[in-house]
């Protein structure tokens, strides 16, 4: 049945529409405030205005009409009407009326807003569901970005609320097998006994849920955690009759919880789809969490174990090195003749002890080295030094041993004289130990040859297992090279060499022991030095150990002290701040002329770079943090400021990292 509302004073018009209509309502009225009355409470169809109508303002009353979803249709008759009366209205008719003719015009326009009103659904649906798509869309990506439980949760259950205007939300998760908890998401407060009720049905959900649940939930170890936007109104029993959707947050077999929402509105079937595929969409972020989460767990366990290997190992280091000590002066105080006289017997005896207390607090030492390597607490000393004198020392120190087995020790010194940056008691520690290797793997009468010369880093030569030691060298480098004719390496081992407590299997190997720590402390010292080292090896021929070390200059240098001073603040729990500040070399220089600007704690430690038109001046600062960095930008943007003759209006870019027991980086430009 259609309505009508007939504005006209005409009875003969009004009889005429109610017998054209007869099977529909029709009210009639010339009452504007009934007009506007019957408009917001019987909604109308159609309006009929009789252009004739002498009682009312047809023009203002045409734009009150407009307002509301009605088609208007108006008669015309003797009164002209001009354009802001007739624009108003949809239709027109003309009089004498047309029975026929207004029936069909009436007929058409009610198809027409049929189909409007369908178009006008289409879109709307069409809008929500590009929203949809949106939200979707944004909340993936939000959720590829986090590893964190909790926040994963909150990022799913935001974009529910935005794509579903939900008025209550209750979601199951577990941030460890032993505490649950269930997150409330609510439009308004929750009432005590709705949050029982809610416990409870989370509980039953649950059970039902899993056949076999991992562990109980009970309403006392279930803990709540509760979202209000308004503490207006409350929530009660009466939510539970509203519209709900509910839907697991599994992956496989594997389950995360579940998610649970209430809308007073109906959902529909799109809303339920949407519903689905966002809690889908957190299964996978949430199972990286949890092996994220375990791995954390794992590392700490494995961390904690490092630490307490270290300590045992230091612990007991240093506990035999006190009777290995007392044993030694033993033996050399036996061996000397003062406590007596000595059989032959006693004597090789006492040679054996000696010989093996010596080997075992190598060995000792070994233990402490490589524990202090591994806890970022080996001391160096690092300064400008000749590496000709240690390797003399080395040579000398071990010809006697060398003799022993009749092989000779030579060592070719370089044409040109060099310096590295370098602790010269630790480079003497690494050739030490690969010239004793290269003693024990030589068979007597043989030969160990000790070379150096300067490299360029693109000049070096080494097998495809060192490929990642040695890849990002760069520049100049002092290359040591230790080379015996001894029983050599297989190329499927080489990689294996570096490796803690490794010694490759062959009869002479075993035969010679050793710890298996003096080459990876080794190594550990040569990245320590910003270098590295490796071998390469013939069965049967023999084998070549080779280290280097960058030339010192400049860059060299400077890394060189940020690594020390680096390494020192992580083992005294303190900082270091790398602070660079880039721009044009007037300005770097200029910068660096300022009195009490950059003070002698900063340029101590610093080093200046030109790269493509652009000079940067780096500074390492001791105990330095965020706060200096800050306010030494402060400082520099006042500075120049103030000398606008000098710096012009420059541009100065400024970036720091923190590192120590902490790590922050920052960049900013000014």
């Amino acid at each position: 049945m259609i309505k009508f509302l007939l504005i006209s004073e005409d009875s003969e018009k009004e009889s005429l529409i109610r017998s054209v209509f007869s099977s529909d309502e029709v009210i009639c009225s010339t009452d504007e405030t009934l007009i506007i009355d019957t408009l917001k409470v019987d909604e109308p169809d159609i309006v009929i205005i009789d252009g004739d109508i002498q009682s009312l303002e047809i023009k203002t009353l045409c734009k009150k009409i407009k307002q509301y979803p009605v088609i208007v249709l108006l008669v015309l008759g003797e009164v002209q009407h001009n354009k802001d009366v007739t624009r108003n209205a949809n239709l027109f008719i003309k009089t004498p009326i047309d029975k026929k003719l207004l029936s069909a015009t009436i007929d058409s326009s009610l198809k027409t807003r049929q189909s409007l009103l369908k178009m006008t659904q289409a879109n709307q649906e069409l809008a929500r569901s590009l929203y949809q798509l949106n939200v979707l869309y944004d909340t993936s990506s939000q959720l590829a970005g986090s590893l964190d439980k909790d926040k994963l949760l909150k990022i799913m259950t935001e974009g529910i609320e935005k794509s579903l205007n939900f008025d209550l939300a209750c979601t199951l998760m577990f941030r460890s097998e032993r505490e649950p908890v269930l997150l409330i998401n609510s439009l308004y407060k929750v009432s005590d006994r709705l949050l029982e009720a809610l416990k409870l049905r989370a509980i039953l959900s649950y059970k039902s849920l899993l056949s076999d649940p991992p562990f109980e939930i009970k309403i006392g170890n279930l803990k709540i955690e509760k979202n209000i936007k308004h503490n207006i109104q409350e929530y009660d029993f009466s939510i539970l009759r509203y519209d709900n959707i509910f839907a697991p947050i599994m992956l496989g077999e594997e389950f995360f919880g579940f998610t649970e929402i209430y809308r007073e509105k109906p959902f529909s079937t799109e809303d339920a789809t949407c519903f689905q595929t966002l809690v889908q969409q957190v299964a996978i972020p949430l199972q990286s969490a949890s092996f994220t989460q375990e791995l954390k767990a794992t590392n700490r366990k494995l961390q904690k174990l490092e630490r307490l290997k270290s300590e045992f190992i230091s612990i007991v280091s240093h506990e035999l090195r006190t009777p290995l000590t007392a044993i030694k002066n033993a033996m050399d105080i036996i061996l000397s003749g003062k406590a007596g006289d000595m059989t032959e017997n006693i004597e090789k005896f006492c040679s054996m002890g000696k010989r093996n207390a010596i080997r075992l607090s190598g060995i000792v030492n070994d233990l402490l080295d490589i524990s202090k390597i591994e806890a970022g607490k080996m001391d160096f000393k690092f300064e400008l030094t000749n590496i000709e004198p240690v390797i003399e020392s080395v040579k000398n120190n071990l010809t006697e041993v060398a003799k022993e087995k009749n092989l000779t020790i030579s060592y070719k010194p370089l044409t040109e004289s060099v310096e590295v940056y370098a602790d010269s008691n630790r480079i003497e520690q690494v050739l030490t130990n690969l010239v004793s290797n290269a003693i024990k793997f030589t068979p007597e009468a043989g030969n160990i040859e000790i070379t150096s010369k300067i490299i360029n880093a693109r000049e070096l030569q080494y097998d495809q297992s060192f490929e990642e030691d040695i890849k990002n060298l760069q520049g100049n480098y002092l290359q040591v090279c230790v080379e015996d004719h001894g029983i050599g390496i297989e190329r499927k081992d080489l990689n294996h060499v570096f490796d803690k407590f490794a010694q490759i299997e062959n009869s002479l190997s075993r035969q010679v022991g050793g710890s298996g720590l003096g080459l990876p402390i080794a190594r550990q010292l040569m990245e320590s030095h910003n270098g590295a080292i490796w071998c390469d090896s013939e069965i049967n021929k023999g084998s070549k150990f080779y280290f280097v070390i960058p030339v010192a200059n400049d860059k060299s240098n400077f890394n060189m002290i940020k690594k020390q001073l680096i390494q020192k603040a992580r083992s005294n729990g303190t900082t270091v701040a790398i602070i660079k500040i880039k721009s044009t070399k007037d300005i770097i220089e200029n910068l660096m002329k300022e009195e009490n600007l950059l003070n002698k704690t900063y340029m101590s430690n610093s080093l200046v770079e030109t790269d493509e038109n652009l000079t940067s001046l780096s500074m390492v600062v001791v105990d330095g943090d965020k706060p200096s960095a800050e306010f030494l930008k402060k400082k520099i943007d006042s500075v120049t400021s103030q000398k606008e003759n000098i710096y012009g209006k420059c541009d100065i870019m400024y970036s720091y990292e923190i590192e120590g027991d902490m790590h922050e980086k920052d960049s900013y430009s000014r």
